[in-house]
């Protein structure tokens, strides 16, 4: 599990190719790796990867073919990702929670300065558009942000500048597709909505 607060930016430094997917070689440029071993999972830009190898600042992940078709922003060499080492239980929750499991691909609609803030407006897929609502929680990229207006499958969201220079969310702009995860929270009413009409069914 995550929190959305990016703890650095990384970068890509290598793309090698496998049978099925991709190992990449990370640059976590000043993410604390003390506690960090093989078999831990990082978060970059909203995807959950695991640890396989360490050498100093640079970790290496493989991705699968799977991960790489739901996802964006994993498959250039040089792009930077938004890192965030799993939660411990004794770690605050700053932003909500988190499972690093994209469940779709957003289009930017907006990218623009508003005062010293950034209006960010995102076309959600049809499939998640239903789960995001205003004042609730999306992650974007990784990022825990709160949705001001939502509008069909378009949603608004407000930044602050430290998540803008704190983020690769800096580099957005009109066409640019982001990672989405809906709030952890959604899903599961949506579950029990959906089994207790089904038990309603059964009954009848």
């Amino acid at each position: 599990m995550f929190s959305g607060i990016i703890a650095a930016v990384g970068r890509i430094e290598h793309i090698e190719p496998l049978a099925e997917g991709v190992r990449l070689t990370v640059d976590t440029c000043g993410l604390d790796l003390a506690d960090v071993i093989v078999g831990d999972s990082i978060a970059n830009s909203g995807v959950c990867l695991t640890v396989i190898a360490r050498d100093g600042a640079k970790v290496k992940f493989d991705v699968s073919r799977e991960t790489l078709d739901c996802t964006v922003g994993l498959d250039v060499a040089g792009a930077e990702v938004n890192l965030e080492k799993a939660l411990s239980l004794a770690d605050r929750l700053g932003g909500h929670l988190v499972t690093g499991h994209v469940d779709g691909v957003g289009e930017v609609l907006k990218f623009e300065p508003v005062g010293e803030s950034h209006e960010l407006v995102i076309r959600a897929p049809a499939a998640i558009a239903g789960y995001i609502a205003k004042k609730g929680s999306i992650t974007v990229n990784g990022v825990s942000l709160t949705v001001n207006r939502v509008e069909g499958r378009d949603f608004s969201i407000n930044l602050i500048p430290h998540t803008v220079a704190v983020t690769n969310l800096k580099h957005l702009a009109t066409g640019s597709r982001v990672n989405l995860e809906i709030d952890l929270i959604a899903r599961y009413v949506e579950r029990m909505l959906a089994w207790r009409s089904e038990e309603n069914g059964s009954a009848a």
